[in-house]
């Protein structure tokens, strides 16, 4: 037997606005929230085959490029029209020593932490 991801902490200075963010994000709803914590996951809930946010709140701020980042495929869209949804969200591009010929785009959710839009669709 194997473990999986259930869970992915992301420390934060607004639980709450990263819970929109993300929710959108990932079409997931808050599942708990629990000392200032805000987990959302998808519609099944806990369990399923993709792993819940714990949005953690912190005081610190975010210092320099991340260890771990979160890579999004669109599902319903193409590239091109999710960047500009995503864009529309309150993510920005930025850039991480990437050099312009990658098939991905570098973006940042609204506290600054890193992700990636894939070209690949997922259904």
């Amino acid at each position: 037997m194997a473990c999986r991801i259930s869970e992915l902490v992301i420390d934060c200075r607004d639980p709450q606005r990263l819970a929109e963010f993300w929710c959108e994000v990932l079409d997931f709803i808050v599942l708990d929230t629990e000392d200032g914590a805000v987990e959302i996951g998808p519609r099944e809930g806990f369990g399923g085959l993709q792993p819940t946010l714990v949005l953690s709140p912190t005081t610190e701020a975010k210092a320099g490029k991340l260890p771990l980042h979160i890579d999004v495929s669109a599902t319903d869209r193409d590239q091109d029209a999710e960047l500009e949804r995503l864009l529309k969200l309150g993510a920005r591009p930025v850039d991480i020593g990437q050099t312009g010929e990658e098939s991905w785009h570098c973006l940042a959710d609204p506290e600054g932490n890193e992700f990636c839009l894939l070209r690949a669709r997922l259904s």
